[in-house]
């Protein structure tokens, strides 16, 4: 393929100023140069072409028709470049430019929509992809460049090429069938549940998370007997509310509203369990760090719109 022929935009930029006025003295004052410079960025032009582009008689300027069928794309070159120029500063300056971003299911009950809408008022710009995927395969995602940013439950501990930020803690709570006796009460004291049926996320999906569930039912005094996994946490509440076991979960999971699911605080109430921010150490790509300056300004450890409380008590609950 011939490469296409190049014109100086200056030359350009010249014909255009003076196609719109017309007069070779209102064009060069608008250009901030004398008249003799603007006459011969014209003919050095007219030369590239190959053909006149004005017509000129004394006290008459008018375009010609290569001039004519030159404007439109001289105007769409200078536009053009305006526009990028636009658009490479906003990308710069982390106003504008794309950012990928993964997050665990359950956190749009909580996390995400505040965070998204804080970032999107921020920076209008700035094109969001959005993915939602399990806490393993966004670590895995995070290495191998396929996202930007993390937003997943209980991170990895230890040194690692990637930073991590808590953006929340949340305390557990138990899913029961709403027919359960258990359900009842306004806490449960999750050794009450050793002889239950559990449905849980598979390990697979997120170690940390589910090594922390199965942690806090060890230090109760049993093992879960796992009968169901289910890769999503509406899935899990699903299966609960059919009668198939029970569950423990982070306290955003209430959001999902299914009549015959029950939520339950547990006993002991100090458990809890993080979420966090994560991203690459390095990264080049500013809004990286403009999506973590927009979550460090809501507060710590907490954006609008999480949940960071007990789940509420059922009306007729008692202890």
């Amino acid at each position: 393929m011939d490469r296409p022929e190049l014109l100086p935009l200056p030359q350009l930029h010249a014909f255009l100023v003076l196609a719109e006025e017309l007069h070779f003295g209102r064009a060069a004052a608008r250009l901030g140069v004398a008249q003799p410079p603007l006459s011969q960025q014209i003919r050095r032009l007219e030369e590239k072409v190959g053909y006149p582009l004005f017509d000129r008689a004394p006290g008459r300027v008018a375009l010609t028709p290569a001039g004519h069928s030159l404007l439109p794309a001289a105007r769409r070159a200078l536009t053009g470049l305006a526009d990028g120029l636009a658009t490479a500063r906003a990308a710069g300056s982390g106003r504008a430019g794309r950012l990928r971003i993964g997050f665990a299911a359950s956190l749009a009950l909580t996390v995400v929509p505040g965070l998204l809408r804080d970032f999107r008022q921020r920076f209008p710009e700035a094109h969001l992809d959005i993915h939602e995927m399990t806490t393993a395969p966004q670590l895995d995602a995070l290495r191998d460049r396929t996202i930007d940013i993390g937003l997943l439950r209980e991170p990895p501990a230890g040194p690692s090429e990637l930073g991590f930020r808590t953006v929340l803690s949340e305390p557990f709570v138990t899913v029961l069938p709403a027919a359960h006796p258990l359900a009842a009460r306004r806490t449960v004291p999750l050794g009450r549940l050793a002889d239950e049926p559990f449905v849980l996320l598979p390990r697979a999906v997120g170690p940390q998370l589910y090594d922390r569930i199965t942690g806090l039912c060890e230090a109760a005094g049993f093992t879960p007997r796992i009968a169901q996994h289910a890769v999503e946490w509406q899935t899990v509440c699903a299966l609960v509310e059919t009668g198939l076991g029970v569950s423990v979960a982070p306290a955003g999971i209430r959001r999902i509203r299914l009549k015959g699911v029950a939520f339950r605080r547990i006993e002991p109430g100090t458990a809890r369990t993080r979420v966090a921010v994560a991203w690459r150490e390095g990264d080049g790509n500013p809004l990286v760090g403009q999506l973590l300056a927009t979550i460090g300004q809501g507060g710590a450890g907490r954006l609008p719109g999480t949940v960071t409380g007990p789940a509420p008590d059922a009306p007729d609950a008692r202890s």
